[in-house]
């Protein structure tokens, strides 16, 4: 398959096209990522919603408001479909191909996250900036990603795994602090002291997901947030900073953070803590996540750094850890994987007497 040739903009600026929306619990974010990006990069014009229905609609830049999709005014909006290199609209003499910048995709949960929509773009050939297929599926899960971890060579807590309707032995000590298994944004996630608060913290989490991760809670640790990419020159990374919360940063205060359009605050870290930081992050992210712009967040206890999760596709695409988040964006949009090119012969065929219908 030959990837489709993406115009240049007369600008030296390099634009993009946002994809968003999906079916998932994040729904909401992914909107709410759009529209911070479309203020904080200015000049973006074009974006795609993926709607419930699992219908794109293209999205006039000026109707970029959350009321918009609210009130479900988007139905009003052009209907288009992914096809082969690209994105069509339907018209009376048949479909006209439109002519977009690169694609971003910005879904968050399900759909963006989990690889469908990776392997979708794959499938029509069509470029983008964001994770592909195996990346996210090692992501998406917080099992498979501790797995991942391990096999990298990056720390991680130790867990437990549990399935609706199972009846485990938990052996880790309490305070627990109890996840979904694939879902983001600390939806579903709460902290168990005992075996009454579990139990009911099992069944909120069972409302989300049908696989549950179960860590032992440990007060007084440090958190610190990364993001990053691989350039044509190698892994560029963004400020690392340290996230301001409580117990654990919850639904609410994630949801506040990706509508900011302000950026963050770096920390005030050792030089050996930063380079531990971003070798840790080197090693997630290796070839896996190329084309990729990605957030690990990261524990540090005693001096000993662990990975608590991987963004493949972090709110508003983590703009608040850069100094120059446009400018990421374009260094990334200059190394993205290509699909290996497979030239299908019938030869073999011809030889086998049986396939030839004889």
């Amino acid at each position: 398959m030959i990837l489709p040739k993406f115009r240049k903009f007369k600008d030296k600026t390099l634009n993009f096209c946002f994809l968003f929306g999906g079916i998932s619990y994040e729904h909401e974010i992914s909107i709410v990522s759009a529209i911070a990006l479309k203020k904080i990069l200015g000049n973006v014009e074009h974006f795609i919603f993926l709607d419930d229905k699992h219908k794109f609609y293209f999205i006039p830049k000026e109707k970029m408001q959350s009321k918009f999709f609210s009130t479900k005014e988007y139905l009003k909006a052009t209907k288009i479909h992914p096809k082969n290199g690209g994105f069509y609209q339907r018209t009376l003499w048949g479909e006209k191909r439109l002519t977009l910048p690169l694609i971003v995709n910005l879904i968050h949960g399900g759909d963006g996250e989990n690889g469908v929509v990776a392997s979708l773009l794959d499938f029509y050939g069509i470029n983008y900036i964001g994770p592909r297929n195996l990346a996210c599926v090692l992501s998406f899960d917080k099992e498979l990603t501790k797995i991942l971890a391990k096999e990298c060579g990056v720390l991680s807590f130790e867990y437990q795994v549990t399935h609706r309707n199972s009846n485990p032995k938990i052996t880790l000590p309490f305070p627990l602090i109890i996840k979904p298994a694939r879902l983001g944004s600390s939806i579903g996630i709460s902290i168990a002291k005992s075996e009454e608060e579990l139990e009911y913290a099992l069944q909120e989490a069972f409302e989300y997901d049908d696989k549950v991760i179960l860590e032992s809670f440990i007060s007084g640790i440090k958190e610190y947030n990364i993001a990053g990419y691989k350039s044509k020159e190698g892994m560029r990374f963004s400020f690392i900073e340290e996230p301001q919360k409580k117990e654990f940063l919850d639904f609410e205060k994630k949801y506040l953070d990706f509508s900011r359009t302000e950026g963050a605050k770096e920390a005030v870290i050792p030089e050996s803590l930063k380079q531990t930081l971003q070798e840790n992050f080197t090693k997630i992210y290796g070839d896996l996540f190329e084309g990729a712009l990605i957030r690990c967040d990261f524990f540090v206890k005693d001096g000993i750094c662990y990975l608590n999760e991987i963004n493949p596709i972090p709110g508003s695409l983590a703009h608040y850890l850069f100094n120059d988040f446009r400018g990421a964006l374009e260094d990334l949009s200059r190394n993205l994987p290509k699909l290996r090119e497979i030239k299908v012969s019938h030869d073999l065929l011809c030889k086998i007497e049986f396939a030839k219908g004889k």
